[in-house]
């Protein structure tokens, strides 16, 4: 088939459907004479007279019936796949590769998922859940879930989760018969729960803060873990003091399982933050953060 033979058939089909070649080239956008002259050239390739013409109408021919049985539906089938092309152009698709903290994968990105896949059937999230901070563009993802204090100077964040607090915790069985902390340097004296760090290898500090001053201390004890549910459940059986998030421990607190402990000294962190090393986001990322800003708190 040649180039204008798909162009010149969809006319023919519009001069048999109007019955009209005045029209036809109305609303086909060209001038009744150049439409009988493709129409003419067309039936010349094809070696068929297509169209019977008399100074009132014009009607297919015989052959021209039997042409329009087949091209009426293909056309019709064309430009549903046109319209469809259309469609996914303007559909948004793509996939996020994310890399995030377990309890920001739990508390700020796994509440928003259902809604935001069933928004975007065409997106693909993967999200590696990691305590590390992983170098982004190093690792080739489209973005990361820190705390904003921990995002790096030449990215761009944005805060996606509301203030956090740090809750210092144990269950009521290991304070039995011990001395209750009041200060941070009183756990030097007592079995803690320690967290181990999966990019430096080392042990997490308990940070703790109250006004204006802030310390780190280094705790000893006889567990050290890298999962804040072991870190949970540990606490919960009496094995030491732990240093967790509030919304972790705060369901264990209310039923009296767990204590606060030095709740003066627990420092409150700036919240969740997206961050993306560049500004040029492709539409998945920027519809992920698009979702993110709609229900910031």
């Amino acid at each position: 088939m040649k180039r204008d033979d798909l162009a010149d058939l969809a006319a023919f089909v519009a001069i048999a459907d109007a019955m009209s070649f005045t029209r036809a080239a109305a609303a086909l956008g060209m001038s009744p004479s150049a439409l009988s002259h493709a129409m003419k050239g067309l039936e010349n390739r094809l070696g068929v007279r297509l169209l019977a013409r008399t100074t009132r109408s014009v009607a297919p021919t015989e052959s021209g019936e039997r042409l329009l049985e087949t091209l009426r539906p293909a056309l019709r089938e064309i430009g549903a796949g046109l319209t469809a092309l259309a469609g996914q152009r303007d559909r948004i698709a793509g996939t996020v590769r994310l890399t995030v903290p377990k309890h920001a994968a739990t508390t700020v990105l796994q509440p928003m998922l259902p809604r935001f896949l069933a928004t975007y059937p065409d997106i693909r999230v993967e999200v590696t859940v990691d305590d590390g901070l992983t170098d982004i563009v190093a690792s080739r993802y489209d973005a990361g879930i820190r705390f904003g204090e921990k995002v790096a100077g030449d990215m761009i964040a944005v805060r996606i989760g509301p203030e956090i607090r740090s809750a210092v915790v144990a269950a009521p069985a290991y304070l039995t018969g011990k001395p209750i902390p009041v200060s941070p340097q009183d756990l030097l004296g007592h079995r803690c729960i320690n967290y181990r760090l999966a990019k430096t290898g080392g042990l997490y500090p308990w940070e703790f803060e109250r006004d204006g001053r802030s310390m780190q201390i280094r705790v000893d004890g006889p567990l050290v873990l890298n999962d804040v549910d072991m870190i949970l459940s540990s606490a919960l059986a009496g094995s030491g003091i732990a240093y967790l998030f509030e919304d972790q421990v705060e369901a264990s607190v209310a039923q009296g399982r767990l204590v606060r402990l030095l709740d003066d000294w627990c420092w409150a962190a700036p919240g969740y933050h997206l961050y993306y090393p560049s500004r040029r986001t492709p539409p998945a990322l920027a519809a992920l953060i698009d979702a993110f800003r709609s229900r910031e708190p």
